[in-house]
């Protein structure tokens, strides 16, 4: 009924201030050119094979990748992730493996990990290696400082040949 507020009655109006026609997302100018504003990108998770899925070809990537399927050939990526019902034909390649699934081929990473479930049927290249208890692993197993710089270190280079004596 009665109010102290002096929101109805009349009175001198003060100008509302210009809506921008702009998007609130948008950002300032700069020089005179258009800069849209951005926004931090968040890292995503990891790119999930299903355990439908079969792949044939190679795969690269600079992000993660779970495999639950079946990859008929090599993977390079961050993080590889071999689910137990997977199968990779082919050689793995990346900074951290964790194989708990069947792998046929190489591997190559900074960390291995070989969990109870796994099969692994070829040569492990690694810089750390961890092999559960129950894991199945038949090839070699090699140390080295850059496993995934690109194969094996080169050969100390020997004497060059003497050059040809002007008499």
């Amino acid at each position: 009924m009665f109010s102290k507020s002096k929101i109805n009655e009349p009175g001198p109006r003060t100008p509302e201030p210009e809506k921008s026609t702009m998007p609130d997302i948008a950002a300032p100018r700069v020089g005179g050119d258009f800069m849209p504003a951005t926004t931090p990108k968040a890292k995503p998770g990891p790119s999930i094979l299903s355990s439908d899925l079969t792949v044939t070809g190679n795969i690269k990537t600079s992000g993660d990748i779970q495999v639950e399927g079946t990859v008929e050939g090599d993977i390079r990526a961050h993080l590889l992730t071999v689910g137990e019902g997977a199968t990779i034909r082919g050689e793995i390649v990346a900074d951290d493996i964790v194989v708990n699934g069947r792998v046929v081929g190489r591997v190559r990473g900074l960390k291995v990990r070989l969990t109870s479930s796994a099969r692994v049927e070829g040569d492990i290249i690694h810089k750390t290696i961890a092999i559960e208890s129950g894991a199945h692993f038949e090839g070699s197993v090699q140390r080295q400082d850059d496993p995934i710089g690109g194969g094996p270190k080169a050969a100390i280079a020997g004497p060059k040949p003497a050059e040809a004596v002007k008499g």
